[in-house]
This record gives structure tokens, sequence and C-alpha cells, in this order.
């Protein structure tokens, strides 16, 4: 092999999708390659030659390869795959802005790689601006996202309240189902299982021509048809229970039930003991000592893609029940609390996308406003909280945006003068401070409070200026690429090639959801349930929603499986320590997120910056 073949060898087995080819389909590709060294002179001769597929080893150079616009592209770059993939030519313009050596692949040698499936995929990305996230769909986690309308196997079998119990009992034998859904004037009021008629009717001798309502279990654990089999989970493992009641979300009826069967048939792993495990703990000393097994737990377990799809949600359901805990352990030695409160988390842990170096971000919302005896109460509670969280592993907030902070102790009337400030006054300083507020989530205490609070908001934060606002904040951060696509990276740092993969990518996604999502009245704080919720109505298109779900699901990938390796919690990766598909991915992944968030800014503030 020739010096120049083997340079060609090399450069094509750090090169994606070249480096799924074997050794032979390598060299038979070699035989019919040019390495050019492109200039102003000699780029004429390019345009007439044979090749039709183009790789970018050095120089920068604009591109126009077909009817998109014109791209500026760099090393690692490819150009002219439009043409094959679409089976027609298009002109080719190129202008040199930096000399370099271009690999030239000939039509006759190219064509038939298009038709492996990993070959032809890679290219079909670039050429439709879409992640190439050959990940996604395989991963044995992914099951843990299934909406919950994907899990339950029947449609909801249910009874009127005034139904005799041999009534329910003889419906539970037909339809072959231990638990029945009970209703009054369509809403679920309660829930029966095979237990309950061998302990409440059975054992108890009662009159089974008595209604179905004097055995029930009333005002049951129920969820919404919205959310995931992770969630269901999740809430039947913190309160031991084996049936769990869908609701739909907007009219409160019944969709039907999710049963401790339903979620064996679905799982292929456990990864959620370390949830049972907390929501046992009797006393902080038992709290701490589980939620430090957490960083271990992760470590040993999360090894697969998919696994860090849900680490996330897992850590994030975990420093909810440490919080519960954490208060009922305060009550138990103080009293009940005097008033009805809302314990609200706020950013990562309110998206549920918590990662290894999230701090707290909480703050309480009250009734009405307190007297002095009950302000020291909610004051002593939110101290014994922040500080027994942080004793859990989930460090204080730099910034102060934690309860024990008076000024994130609020009645429902501050809170709402508080937001109609927000909106009537949304400078750059005032967005930078209340965005984090904006995902949010009631953790514990009175979740219909919290209603209330997202009820008399919405109008507010739906309002045009305020969408102008929020878009227009979102310029003030861009993605780290710079005109001709290379990786720019963060300055000032030991390591010469990281990138914040949170702040210079992941948050300019959460933002881009967060302002759709208001725009089209969706309450959910969680970015890819945002994304998954928006109507047909939404300014967002179904293709731009689903490509930034793939792109959010990469990045987070990307960040944990950096976090865990390398035993650290920030979200600073290596660019050199990624493959060459992901660096690939990575880049379109930012030109991605940079194309939405603008056209987001053009959406709802005509492109005033």
């Amino acid at each position: 092999m020739t010096a120049m073949a083997k340079q060609v060898e090399d450069f094509l087995d750090t090169s994606a999708p070249f480096d799924v080819l074997d050794r032979e389909q390598k060299l038979q590709l070699i035989k019919h390659t040019q390495l050019v060294y492109l200039t102003a002179d000699n780029v004429g001769d390019l345009k007439e030659g044979k090749a039709s597929l183009f790789l970018i080893q050095s120089g920068q150079f604009s591109v126009q390869d077909s009817e998109a616009p014109l791209r500026h592209l760099s090393e690692g770059d490819y150009f002219g795959y439009a043409s094959i993939i679409e089976k027609r030519i298009f002109p080719l313009n190129i202008s040199v802005d930096r000399p370099g050596l271009v690999y030239c692949f000939e039509t006759s040698a190219i064509t038939s790689l298009f038709e492996l499936p990993a070959f032809r995929n890679f290219f079909e990305g670039l050429n439709n601006n879409a992640l190439q996230n050959h990940a996604i769909s395989d991963s044995n986690s992914m099951w843990l996202y299934k909406g919950l309308t994907e899990v339950i196997s029947k449609a909801p079998v249910s009874v009127d309240a005034e139904t005799s119990i041999t009534g329910a009992a003889q419906l539970m034998t037909s339809q072959k189902v231990s638990s029945l859904l009970v209703t009054r004037d369509g809403k679920l009021i309660g829930i029966i299982t095979d237990r309950d008629l061998r302990s409440r009717v059975v054992a108890a001798s009662l009159d089974t021509h008595l209604p179905v309502s004097q055995i029930m279990t009333s005002n049951p654990a129920q969820i919404m048809g919205n959310s995931t089999l992770f969630d269901a989970l999740a809430l039947m493992t913190e309160r031991n229970i084996h049936h769990l009641p869908v609701i739909d979300h907007q009219t409160l009826t019944p969709l039907g039930m999710v049963t401790a069967s339903d979620v064996i048939r679905h799982q292929r792993g456990n990864v959620l003991f370390i949830i049972g495990e907390l929501s046992k703990a009797e006393n902080l000393y038992e709290l701490t000592r589980l939620s430090w097994q957490l960083p271990h737990y992760f470590a040993a377990h999360a090894k697969r893609a998919g696994d860090y799809d849900i680490a996330g949600k897992i850590l994030s359901q975990a420093t909810d029940i440490m919080t519960r805990k954490l208060i009922g352990f305060f009550q138990q030695a103080n009293g009940k609390a005097p008033m009805m409160f809302a314990w609200l988390v706020y950013g990562s842990q309110a998206r549920e996308d918590q990662t290894m170096g999230s701090d707290q971000d909480n703050g309480l919302l009250l009734a009405t406003r307190p007297n002095k005896a009950q302000s020291e109460y909610f004051a002593k509670m939110a101290e014994y909280v922040c500080n027994g969280l942080a004793k859990c592993g989930i460090k204080l907030c730099d910034g102060n945006i934690m309860a024990s902070n008076p000024k994130l102790r609020l009645s429902l009337d501050e809170a709402i003068e508080e937001a109609k400030r927000w909106v009537q006054a949304p400078t750059k300083d005032a967005i930078l401070h209340f965005n984090i507020f904006l995902d949010v989530r009631c953790a514990a205490g009175d979740i219909s409070l919290f209603k209330q609070l997202q009820r008399k908001r919405a109008p507010l934060m739906q309002q045009d200026l305020f969408l102008a606002a929020l878009s227009r904040s979102s310029n003030d951060i861009s993605v780290p690429l710079s005109m001709f696509q290379k990786f720019v990276y963060e300055k000032g740092r030991k390591e010469k090639d990281v990138i914040d993969l949170k702040t210079r990518a992941v948050a300019m996604i959460n933002n881009i959801a967060r302002i759709y999502a208001l725009a089209d009245e969706v309450t959910l704080p969680n970015t890819l349930a945002r994304l998954a919720a928006l109507s047909s109505n939404s300014q967002l298109s179904p293709r731009d929603a689903t490509n930034l779900r793939d792109i959010w699901l990469f990045l987070n990938r990307l960040r944990w499986r950096h976090q865990l390796e390398n035993k650290v919690t920030d979200n600073r990766v290596s660019v050199s320590s990624l493959s060459s598909i992901e660096k690939h991915q990575l880049k379109a992944a930012f030109q991605a997120i940079e194309r939405t968030n603008q056209a987001m800014v053009m959406k709802f503030s005509g492109g005033v910056s």
C-alpha cells in the first residue's frame, strides 16, 4: 500500500460513517478516491470532475450543493451527498475561504455503499437536517418512557358507586380483572380489589347486597394519562400499592388501570429499588445513609445509553421522596403545619432532569399570608428540609433559590402579584432571575394550592409581550460553533477542547420548549413532556419537536456518561473523548438547536433582539 493510500485509510478509520466499513470495503473505496488540495485556482476542476461525494480534511469552504442555503464548512464536513440521495444533479458552487485538503469519492465507488443502512441513514440525516441518533430506539431502558396510554392493556373496567358488592364481584370475574374503578357521575371516587373482597366482605361476613362504596378505598392514589410508566412505577413503589388508576388529564375521567402485572410485563430490569428503600426510611440518619448510595448506584447500574435517559428522572424522583420524608420528620417533631402549603421545586428537579451536579431549587407556597408564629414554623421547616437535603447530597443553592430564603416563601396572593411584576417589567436581568421559576412542580404538600397558582398565572404568561421578551433573551446564548461550523471550546479551562453541554445546548432546548409550552398553554415542566404535549396548533412543527427530543436525549447521554465515567459533577464534555459519529451528531445537534432557536425568536418577537 502506498503512503497516500495508507493516509486515506487512516483518515477513513476515524471518519463516520466510513468507520463502519470493513477493511476490504475501505480498500476498494480508496482505489476510487482522490485527495485534492483545494484552492481558489483549482476549484473549477473539482466542479467538473467525476467525484460526487466530498469530505473535508482541512480548510474552510462556502458550499451550495442542493436547493438548501449556502453552508460554511470545515474539517470533517461532507458535501455533494444531496445529488446521490435525491438521484438528481445539483449545481456545485464552492468558494474557497481557506485552502485545504478534500477527499473526492467517485460516484461508481460510493453509490453501492449507500445501500448499507447505516451508511445511507447517516447521509439522509445530514440531508434532512436531522440528528443521526441511531441509539434512541434500541435502548433497554426506553420502556420507562412509554406513555401510560401505551401500557394500559384494557379499557377502564368500572362500576357505579351504588352497584352491589355481588354485581362488582361478578363483573371482576367476567372481565378477568383483579380490581375495579368505582365512579360517580363518570368521575373516579374509589377502587376495590380482590383483596378487599376477601378481607372486607368474606372475612367480615358482610352483606353482599350493600353498595360497593361500602368497601372501596376512597380517593385512591391516581396518575394522569400523559405521565410515563416510570412515573407510575415510582408512585406505586413509594405508596406500596399494586393497582394505580389512570385518569385523563383534561376530563379527569378514568382511562384504565396500571397494575404490578403491567409493570412486570414491560419491565426489563429493576432500576428503581433505591426509591423503595428511601420510602421506608424512618429517620434522617437512614435517609442520609441511603441517599449517599445513589452515586454508587448510578455508577454501578448506568451502563447503556438508555440508562442515562432515565437517570435524571430517577434522581429527581429520589429527591422528591427525600423532600417528603424530611417534611414528615419535621412535622413528627413539631406538629402539623398551621395552614395548607405546597413545597415547590424549580429548575432541573421540576423538569426531572437532575444530574450528579444539580443543586437545590425550591420554595414554599402558602395558602394565606402567615402571622408571626406561622412564619416561624415554616421558616424552621424550610431550614430543616434544605439542610436535610444537603446532608443527603443535594447541595445548597449558591444563588439562594431555596425555601430557607424568606423571599421564596410566599402566599398564593403574593405569588400572583410577583408574576404580574414579571410580566409588566420583563427586563433582561429580570428574565435571567425568574426564568428558573417557569419550570415548577409541586413535590409535596397541597397540590390543589399549586394548581390554583398555575391557573391564575397562565393568562399572564401567555401575553405576547412577555413571550417576546423571553424569546429575545434566548439570543444571549449561542451554540458553540463558529461560522465555518467548527467547535468553539470553553475559554480559561485546563482542558483545551471542552464544551459545557448544559449551558451551551441543553439549556437552550429547555428554553425553546418552555416558551412554546407557555404559548400553547402546556403546564408540564418536563422538557420532553412539553415537546410531546404541544397541540397541532402549536407554532413548533411535530418534526422539529421530535428532532429536539432526540437531540435532548443525545446530549443528556453525553453529559451523564461524562459525569459517571470521570467521577465529576460538571457538564464540560471533552470533544476528543467522543467517537467520530458522536462528533457529527454533536455538530448536527448544535446546528438544529440554532435553527430552531432563531425561528422561535422570529415567531415570538419578529426577530428583534
